[in-house]
């Protein structure tokens, strides 16, 4: 055993070096393809753009005589599906990436999101195609640069390292890269339907997400659900002054505040009865890897500028349900505020859900505490018969959501994974769910197939902001990571 361990150290420190040697040759050629790629837009409405990503990445693959395809369904974007085959494998991973980016407001960007800008440490633009040298720790800001276009490239790159050095990887390797996620990836269950044979492989890499706050690269065996809801509290049926009524007539500003704090405390914990009672515990595995997770909180609060948290552990928190408010909306305030009692205020909510919590059985739960604060449940907007027969009115309307996922971290492919990047120098960090949410129960279906986080963008890449970048050190070290993962599978 201990000469099987020390052979697979050494082949996957060749391997490394081999990789590295590669890339450091081939940097320009990486940063153009990379460049010309994030210089589309591509939000998910966007018809036109969105088909343009699509067939850029074909190209991309055909330019590797890897023949990609474009799957359809009825208003969604293509579904992108590459293979590159191994003769004699017995398997077949499936590598998911996707295309499409957030919106943008172009006012809050320092330069163009659509035209990728490369910067140093400082923030100081950089002419990176003349530069005698390129710094691992130039950035380059662009939409999508960190979620989710990197992966791409970095697999590409990953294959052509191989090829280089005349390396195969052991198992089928399958490409599926999505143009909707950002806008909830709500045709992803009907592609899973209409092409089963070609999306249930014996394993799943998502490759989506940041690297865990301390910069070690990290894997991620589960990620929470989430399912949004939009409050609207109503008040008069027009503005009113409140000098002449203040204190008489209902302000619905007033009562949503009260709403929400009657649902989450300061500290984030849920309120809501019995909402704690379906979460699944850590097991064994999950408490070990979440024992040896690096600490970073006192160096997120510096860079956060934030003076306390709602709670000591960022990773222990993460393993339970949340409830973000994620905006409230009524009247105006400074230069534009008025003495007005408003008609009507809203709030946008969303719930983080964790094993084995989903969007049906916590909806139930929240629209009875709603109505335990003396609340009547309307989904549309309330007529004057409703308004009259109804002291306290509340418009609820849930979005879709989907529930969490979770592989289990004992699993031979994950302890293999695990070892693979270690032996490649890239020890991670295991985490048993990430904070954010992606439909990984999808990939899971139908029986359970085995789903692994696979994130290369830097933590702090604005992810979905103003700004957004990529280090290069992180592409560097995704190149690699992915090189070690197609061979060492």
């Amino acid at each position: 055993m201990r000469a099987l361990l020390l052979l697979s150290l050494l082949t996957a420190s060749t391997t490394l070096a081999d990789v590295r040697a590669w890339r450091a040759q081939h940097e320009r050629e990486i940063l153009a393809e990379f460049e010309q790629l994030l210089a589309i837009p591509n939000l998910a409405s966007d018809t036109p753009n969105i088909q343009r990503n699509a067939e850029a990445i074909v190209a991309l693959f055909a330019k590797r005589n890897l023949p990609a395809r474009l799957l359809r369904v009825a208003g969604a974007p293509p579904l992108i599906v590459a293979d590159l085959v191994s003769p004699g494998a017995k398997q077949t991973i499936a590598f998911y990436a996707h295309y499409d980016g957030q919106p943008v407001d172009k006012s809050k960007w320092k330069s163009d999101p659509w035209t990728p800008v490369m910067r140093d440490a400082r923030g100081n633009d950089v002419d990176w195609k003349n530069a005698k040298t390129i710094d691992a720790e130039w950035r380059i800001y662009a939409r999508s640069a960190g979620d989710d276009k990197a992966p791409i490239i970095a697999m590409l790159a990953a294959i052509d390292a191989l090829r280089a050095e005349n390396k195969k990887p052991s198992v089928n390797i399958r490409f599926i890269f999505e143009g909707e996620e950002e806008a909830g990836s709500d045709h992803l269950g009907a592609y899973f339907a209409a092409y089963p044979d070609v999306l249930r492989p014996d394993a799943w890499f998502v490759c989506d997400g940041p690297v865990h706050q301390s910069r070690r690269m990290q894997l991620f065996f589960g990620a929470r659900g989430v399912v949004d809801l939009e409050l609207t509290v109503y008040g008069p049926i027009r503005g009113l002054h409140d000098g002449h009524y203040g204190n008489w007539v209902p302000n619905p500003i007033v009562r949503l505040t009260h709403l929400i704090d009657s649902m989450r405390d300061e500290n984030g914990r849920i309120l809501i009865a019995g909402f704690y009672d379906q979460v699944r515990a850590p097991d064994t595995a999950e408490r070990e890897a979440l024992s040896k997770v690096p600490p970073v909180e006192a160096d997120l609060k510096r860079e956060f500028q934030i003076g306390s948290t709602e709670a000591e552990s960022l990773d222990e928190r993460i393993m339970l349900p949340a409830l973000n408010v994620r905006g409230i909306e009524s009247g105006h305030v400074g230069p534009q505020g008025s003495n007005t009692i408003q008609p009507e205020a809203r709030a946008s909510i969303d719930f983080r859900m964790v094993p084995n919590e989903t969007p049906e059985s916590i909806k139930p739960l929240v629209e009875r505490h709603i109505e335990s604060q003396g609340y009547f449940i309307v989904r549309d907007t309330p007529d004057a018969a409703t308004r009259l027969a109804h002291p306290k009115l509340v418009r609820v309307n849930w979005g879709n959501g989907y529930p969490p996922a979770r592989t289990c971290l004992d699993l031979p492919l994950s302890r293999k994974v695990a070892a693979t990047l270690a032996a490649a120098g890239h020890d991670p960090v295991l985490l048993p769910t990430l904070g954010g949410s992606v439909p990984m129960y999808l990939f899971q279906q139908p029986a359970g197939t085995p789903v692994i986080g696979f994130p290369i963008a830097n933590h702090d890449d604005n992810q979905h902001a103003a700004d957004e970048n990529l280090r290069l050190q992180n592409l560097w070290d995704g190149i690699e990571m992915f090189a070690a993962v197609f061979e060492g599978l």
